[in-house]
This record gives C-alpha cells, sequence and structure tokens, in this order.
C-alpha cells in the first residue's frame, strides 16, 4: 500500500515516549511531588485518548502527556471497520502493544482494547452471577458450544440442569453426543464461571450459583437404606428418574426395577407416577435407588419348590449371545444354551419369544441366583409341560 502523501502531525520532543524517570530517594523534598506524576504507560495497559488526525492506515491519538499514539499495519486492519466511522476529535479507549515504538510513537490496539474490555466484563459477570440468555451453537462429546460478545465458550454437560443434562446408560459418551446435539440452537440462560483471557478461555454454566450447595445439603438428608416416596420425573430406556424431593432426584436402573425382567421402564411407569423407592447408594453427588429391593426376592425360596432334574414349563422371556433366557416363575430365570442347538437360527425358530415350552433343570444354584435349563421338545412349538420332580 502506498505512503500517504498527507504528513503524519509533528511529534514535539515533549509528546514523544519519556525516558525512564529517575528514581528518588525516600524523604526527598521531590518525593511528594514526584507521587503525583502520572506513571508512563507501559505494555498491555489500557489507554484513553482524543484521535487528532487521521491518515491512510494511519490513526493519532493525543495520549497527554505521555506523548502521541499510533495505530497502524495489522492493528489498523485488524479495527478497520470501527476506524472507518472515527473523526478528529473523538475519544477512543486502545491497548498499548509498545510504549517505545515506531518513530517515537506509543504503538496501540483498538480490536485488544476491545477484547480488554470484554474480559474484563467477563470477570464482572462472575462476580455478579449475571444471567444472559445464549443460543448453542455446537455440541460436542463433552459440552456445548456458545459465543458470548464475539467470543465462543464452553459449557460442561456437568454444568447442566437435570431438563437437559443426558440421561444416558453407563456414561455412553456416543449416545451423550446424540443428546447434546438435539439443544443445538437452543437458547439457555448461562451465567460466566470462568474467564482466562490469556488462554481464551470461557466456560459456563446453566446452574445457578448456589444449586450445587443445596443439593448437597439435600442429599446429606438421606441415607444408605432409606425407604421414601417419590415421583418419577422420567422413563428411559436403562431406568426410571424419580424425584425425592424439590431440587433432588435419583436413579432407579433398570436391573433395580424388578427381580423379573424388564425390557422398557417406559411400560411399567410414566412421568408423574407416585411411587415407593428404596435409597441403596449415594456416590459423587447421585443418589441411587431401587424399587424390587422393597419386594421379597423370589429366588431366595425358590429352593423350596424347584430342584436340579425337575421338569418344568418355562416362557421364553429373551435371546442373548449364549442362547435364550426362559422364566419358570416371576423373577426366576434360566439360560438354555445354545450349544443345545445347530445354529442360533434353529434355536429361535423352536424357541419363540413368550411361548411356553417344556424344559429340565440342569443347573440350580439359587444362592447365586444361577439356573440353566435344558430343552425337551425337539420341535418348534412343543407343549407345554407341568412340574414334576424327574
Amino acid at each position: 500500500m502506498a505512503e500517504d502523501t498527507k504528513a503524519a502531525p509533528e511529534v514535539s520532543e515533549s509528546r514523544k515516549s519519556p525516558e525512564p524517570p529517575f528514581v528518588i530517594a525516600e524523604g526527598h523534598p521531590m518525593a511528594a511531588l514526584a507521587d503525583t506524576i502520572p506513571t508512563p504507560p507501559k505494555n498491555g495497559d489500557l489507554i484513553e485518548g482524543t484521535i487528532i488526525a487521521l491518515a491512510r492506515g494511519r490513526v493519532y491519538v493525543d495520549l497527554p502527556p505521555f506523548g502521541t499514539g499510533l495505530i497502524y499495519g495489522r492493528e489498523y486492519l485488524n479495527a478497520a471497520d470501527v476506524l472507518r466511522k472515527v473523526n478528529p476529535g473523538d475519544a477512543i479507549t486502545a491497548k498499548v502493544v509498545d510504549p517505545a515504538g515506531r518513530d517515537g510513537y506509543i504503538e496501540l490496539s483498538l480490536k485488544e482494547a476491545r477484547q480488554a474490555a470484554i474480559w474484563g466484563e467477563a470477570e464482572q459477570a462472575i462476580a455478579a452471577q449475571t444471567i444472559y440468555t445464549l443460543t448453542i451453537e455446537d455440541a460436542n462429546k463433552g459440552g456445548l458450544i456458545l459465543s458470548w460478545q464475539g467470543i465462543q465458550g464452553f459449557l460442561p454437560a456437568s454444568q447442566l440442569t437435570k431438563d437437559h443434562y443426558p440421561r444416558v446408560p453407563e456414561g455412553d459418551k456416543d449416545k451423550i453426543l446424540g443428546e447434546l446435539k438435539k439443544l443445538v440452537g437452543t437458547p439457555i440462560p448461562v451465567r460466566i464461571i470462568t474467564a482466562d483471557p490469556k488462554e481464551g478461555k470461557l466456560i459456563f454454566s446453566e446452574r445457578v450459583g448456589d444449586e450445587e450447595g443445596e443439593k448437597t445439603s439435600l442429599i446429606e438428608k438421606y441415607q444408605t437404606g432409606d425407604e421414601v416416596m417419590g415421583e418419577v420425573t422420567g422413563a428411559v430406556d436403562f431406568g426410571v428418574f424419580v424425584k425425592l424431593e424439590q431440587g433432588l432426584e435419583g436413579l432407579v436402573h433398570i436391573s433395580e426395577l424388578d427381580w423379573g425382567l424388564v425390557e422398557d421402564p417406559r411400560t411399567m411407569f410414566k412421568v408423574g407416577d407416585k411411587v415407593k423407592v428404596k435409597v441403596i447408594d449415594i456416590k459423587d453427588g447421585k443418589v441411587s435407588l431401587s424399587i424390587k429391593a422393597l419386594k421379597e426376592n423370589p429366588w431366595k425360596t425358590a429352593g423350596e419348590r424347584f430342584k436340579k432334574g425337575m421338569e418344568v414349563p418355562g416362557v421364553v422371556i429373551k435371546y442373548n449371545k449364549h442362547g435364550a433366557l426362559a422364566s419358570i416363575e416371576e423373577g426366576v430365570a434360566g439360560l438354555v444354551h445354545i450349544s443345545e442347538f445347530e445354529n442360533p437360527q434353529e434355536l429361535r425358530e423352536s424357541l419363540e419369544l413368550g411361548k411356553s415350552y417344556a424344559f429340565r433343570i440342569a443347573l440350580f444354584e439359587p444362592k447365586d441366583q444361577r439356573m440353566t435349563l435344558s430343552f425337551l421338545g425337539t420341535k418348534k412349538g412343543a407343549k407345554t409341560a407341568t412340574a414334576r420332580p424327574a
């Protein structure tokens, strides 16, 4: 870019950046006067001044009593949109990038001043716990991406409220990402909890400031073994969420819903249902609950009704990689091993889900809740047998 033919404003010796001040001994008559002298700006300082001249690719700023500031080169280009709208006499705030710059001018940055002001505002927002409504722009496996004042920030999944927290089994990261992606485009109220300008790190939280403390206080009221009434707040494929009281809910995992096989918790519970639950674990701010723990374990008395070698009817309730599960009574089921068949297809043709067949108990260990069954039929649709000793 060709230099502008317009001459730069003349800079007097008094307006150039001063030499470092000499040190005045403590107690000297000039010491009190020295304390009133403004400290010369240093690199990184924000400083206010008045525009005194505009040239192509340059802006000159009066910075009394320290001299003249200059915005040029890359710093001019970075703030070109703003600088096109300014005029001599306008007051601006800029950041010092070199206090002893080109030709004695104090080199300034308008963009960095704006960034510094934004980070300063972020610090104030943290102290005041200011709430902003921001739109979710993207998601990753750890949380959500949002922007504030042109700065991209991060909202960790752990800082979401229970309404938006991804409820997925065993922390499956792919499923967490799928749930978080559903929130993209949603405006949510957040507050800033971390602002680090050096690392450009801006962290948000959807939770109110004292929510964690309140939750901790609520949890402290409960102990393992407590039996309480609660209200179902959500039913998902891996269990049921139950509100114990306002601000605190726990999870009844699918394995803790019933002694019998549960395929889909949604078929057993719906939002608003009142249920009695037992607290079975409290760890890391999470409350684990059980419904089946309030019912008698059918395996405890199964030994009174069944023995190894007994022929029993059983209903096929599930397939797995080892074979098929057949229930001989509510909550008591055994495995029909795939080795009894030529291949998985033959097993599924011979043992259809929901149908009853005749089996012999090949292994029975009620204390360990283990049982294996041997299929007595040879063809699809074998007749139901009556339980009797072998």
